[in-house]
């Protein structure tokens, strides 16, 4: 088969699959709370249940990460996210004013696009499909092609626990026949209502391009620093392991460490006994030469690959225990590859003297890459804490404790999600995690509290034009204005 006979059959999947979602989601639509909670509770079971299984077939078809830490990400994505919604009122009146007489009323928005990466596939899709269904709309997975198949094998374990228990075939499907024209196709079609896009620049930018509402969330670079008055045995335990987590493959994942100069040779070292690599000079331009191509893109076949593996590209000698490589860097921007997004076992760290230099190095790295989504700080001095919360340009900062599993809200409070908005600053119409509360609209029915002023009520002029009489009157002074200028 050709390429163009596959494009053509990707593009009428997408209208197939379009079609499917609308009449199913106008069943879906009518559901009550009670039908819409036990097909989610459903579909949760039966993907917490394959999350092992799925780890393992994300890792194999992708070549990316640990399938450990796949399979722990799809327990967050299942069992972890249907809690953080079970109790989300989706259906009906789901708030209510009596001082302001409002009533708030949910109202799913329809088909949802939802476009999803080759690094987290698995769980992207588990958690996509929760957080739509429970807002009682329909989802098409537009997969990546690299991960097309464990994307399939996951959507279809949860639509089938969904049509089990009464949700309408159709309602969740996923794309098997992937290219560009057909992700655009669907991304187009007149059923479509709104793009949920995780992924790449390139991907999230064809979504807003579409006229249609879309949630795009791309990249992310984030600095981690740590203060002189951090808990660096922590801070280096947590650094390490995070990055070191399915092979940085999160978009949360620390990009470099901005250390207070005082405690940095203390956190270095205490940060090699976790098995952190510090690769020297000469190491360290190999890395940069792999990783990036000259035109400052990542080089794909270095994405979720572990340190042992990027040395062996490289030619680096490290030891065997050695879980990430840290490179250290001076400059930040297109000068400095390295102080991009590196979504592999590889680290930045820069040397900074005070939090208030630590602060503008952060902030640098940030507006190079990582506009509006994450930072970490690791420190007990709550003065530093709260300045880096109210001066930076992102919408997460999470303190002490883990990037890669902070900012999604395993380790902290924040809203349980695998799509993490990035703001205004950042292209996103939201700082947001991402989760089923987005993908409902809210209609409000609202009482009269007070008369309308009197004023309104006094029939006014009509702009209908002069009448017969102003006329005669008018052409009248006219004439008589004639008559004096003649005399």
């Amino acid at each position: 088969m050709s390429e163009f006979d596959h494009d053509l059959q990707s593009i009428q999947e997408a209208r197939d699959l379009a079609s499917r979602a609308f009449s199913a989601w106008k069943q879906w639509s009518t559901a009550s709370q009670e039908q819409v909670d036990r097909v989610c509770a459903a579909m949760a079971a039966a993907a917490q249940a394959a999350s092992e299984r799925l780890g393992a077939e994300a890792h194999q078809e992708t070549g990316f990460g640990v399938a450990e830490h796949k399979h722990l990400k799809n327990i967050f994505a299942s069992k972890n996210v249907w809690e953080s919604i079970q109790n989300l009122k989706t259906v009906g009146i789901i708030g209510h004013d009596p001082e302001k007489k409002i009533y708030d009323i949910a109202w799913p928005v329809g088909v949802i696009a939802a476009l999803t990466p080759s690094t987290n596939p698995t769980s992207t899709v588990m958690f996509k499909v929760l957080v739509a269904v429970k807002a009682r709309d329909a989802i098409i997975i537009a997969p990546h092609p690299s991960a097309a198949r464990c994307s399939y094998e996951t959507t279809r374990i949860m639509a089938q626990a969904a049509e089990e228990n009464g949700a309408p075939p159709g309602l969740i499907s996923c794309m098997q026949h992937i290219s560009l024209q057909g992700t655009q196709a669907l991304m187009q079609h007149k059923y479509v209502a709104l793009i949920l896009a995780t992924g790449g620049t390139p991907m999230v930018r064809a979504a807003h391009s579409t006229g249609k509402p879309a949630y795009g969330v791309g990249p992310g670079n984030v600095p981690v620093y740590v203060d002189r008055s951090a808990d660096l045995e922590k801070a280096a335990r947590y650094i390490v392991a995070s990055k070191a987590f399915d092979c940085s493959t999160i978009c949360a994942t620390e990009q470099a460490v901005v250390a207070d100069r005082p405690i940095a040779d203390q956190l270095a070292a205490l940060m090699e006994q976790e098995g952190a690599y510090f690769a020297n000079r000469e190491e360290t331009d190999r890395l940069r030469k792999l990783l990036f191509h000259p035109d400052g893109s990542m080089n794909v076949a270095t994405v979720g690959k572990s340190a042992q593996y990027l040395a062996g590209m490289t030619g680096l000698s490290i030891p065997s225990s050695a879980r990430i490589i840290v490179t250290r860097l001076e400059k930040t921007g297109k000068d400095e590859p390295l102080s991009r997004e590196k979504l592999t076992t590889v680290l930045g760290w820069y040397e900074e003297e005070g939090w208030e230099a630590g602060c503008e190095r952060c902030i640098e790295l940030i507006q190079f890459g990582g506009r509006g989504h994450s930072l970490i700080i690791h420190a007990t001095d709550q003065d530093v804490i709260m300045a880096f919360g109210l001066e930076k340009p992102v919408f997460r900062i999470a303190v002490n404790t883990m990037g890669t599993l902070g900012a999604i809200g395993l380790t902290t409070g924040v809203m349980p999600s695998m799509t993490l908005g990035a703001g205004g600053v950042g292209g996103s119409i939201t700082g947001d995690n991402i989760t089923a509360s987005h993908l409902f609209n809210v209609k409000r029915l609202a009482f009269e509290l007070s008369a309308p002023p009197a004023a309104a009520m006094i029939p006014g002029k009509t702009a209908t034009g002069p009448s017969a009489q102003e006329i005669e009157r008018a052409v009248r002074e006219a004439l008589n204005e004639i008559l004096k200028i003649g005399t």
